[in-house]
């Protein structure tokens, strides 16, 4: 078996070699190519916007065009019928996309952490996870989450079957806001962020902290036959994006706020706030990096086996 996650694990970050060719524009323009995103643009994305919008992969010789997802299921599915190049994954789905034939790769990392994690609403009475048992806790239906959850509740000797679990959809927010679940899987960096502003007190229980290694939450897909010529351009001018975020992220936000009219300056300085303080775009204690770490892949892919969220073998 180690063997076999060793293989995928390498097959993962392989680059595809076949160019998709010029599609009939004239020499030396820019070759025009779609990244779809995986949710709405936010705080997350800033080292893309930050490329984009100071022409980092333009001077590779790109024209790229960033397009906003209408539901969770688009990344696979635009890639798979190929009116995407590239698509911003969670890599849970992303694995799960390719162990149903989808001949994808991941070629660069949107965050080097995990962001996946479950948050409580009542501190004080949920102090660890041991203190879930028994609770009703809130997934959206996605199926990472169960495996998120039963992470989280092992590390804490609680059977997964001893809580009430509730599927809620992605209202995590008003949910435990209202006081309608004790729990929710959520995002620390998104739902985390949101309920704090609203002065609710939450505890969060990251999955990395609780049973699960560090991976890359966020990992940009291509098609095995389809970007592969425009693959290591694009992830060079993801890199340059990325060391402007490292280096004047405030810059990256007005990016990002720029590009994409009608995000909330505020929110999304906050989310950016939790990201660099959670150290969610550096890999290891090193520089902000999109570049991705096969060995990272390899702990996540074991996880995912052994939780259940993938095949094993």
């Amino acid at each position: 078996m180690k063997r076999v996650a060793a293989l995928l694990a390498a097959a993962l970050l392989v680059t595809a070699l076949i160019g998709c060719g010029g599609g009939g524009a004239e020499p030396g323009a820019p070759e025009g190519a779609t990244l779809v995103l995986d949710f709405q643009p936010n705080a997350v994305h800033s080292g893309i916007y930050a490329a984009q919008a100071n022409g980092y992969f333009e001077n590779e010789g790109m024209d790229l065009h960033i397009q906003e997802p209408s539901s969770t299921a688009d990344s696979a599915k635009l890639l798979e019928t190929g009116r995407a190049d590239f698509a911003v994954m969670d890599i849970n789905d992303f694995g799960i996309a390719r162990e149903r034939g989808l001949d994808v790769f991941a070629i660069a990392a949107i965050v080097q952490c995990p962001l996946a994690s479950v948050i409580t609403r009542d501190p004080t009475e949920i102090r660890t996870p041991a203190d879930l048992a028994g609770k009703t806790i809130g997934v959206t239906g996605v199926p990472s989450d169960d495996a998120v959850l039963d992470t989280v509740l092992r590390a804490g000797g609680v059977d997964p079957s001893d809580v009430h679990r509730v599927t809620i959809g992605f209202n995590a927010v008003t949910d435990l806001a209202a006081g309608k679940v004790d729990a929710a899987t959520a995002f620390w960096n998104a739902e985390g962020v949101q309920l704090q502003q609203q002065g609710i007190p939450v505890r969060e229980f990251r999955v990395d902290d609780f049973g699960a290694p560090r991976y890359p939450e966020l990992v940009v897909a291509a098609r095995a036959d389809g970007a592969g010529g425009l693959s290591d351009a694009f992830k060079r001018g993801l890199a340059r994006g990325y060391e402007q975020l490292g280096a004047q992220p405030g810059i990256a936000l007005q990016n990002l706020l720029h590009e994409v009219p009608g995000l909330n300056p505020s929110d999304q300085a906050r989310q950016l706030q939790a990201l660099s303080t959670g150290r969610a775009f550096s890999r290891d204690g090193d520089s902000v990096t999109s570049e991705l770490d096969p060995r990272s892949v390899e702990l996540w892919h074991r996880w995912a086996q052994g939780s259940g969220l993938l095949n094993p073998g």
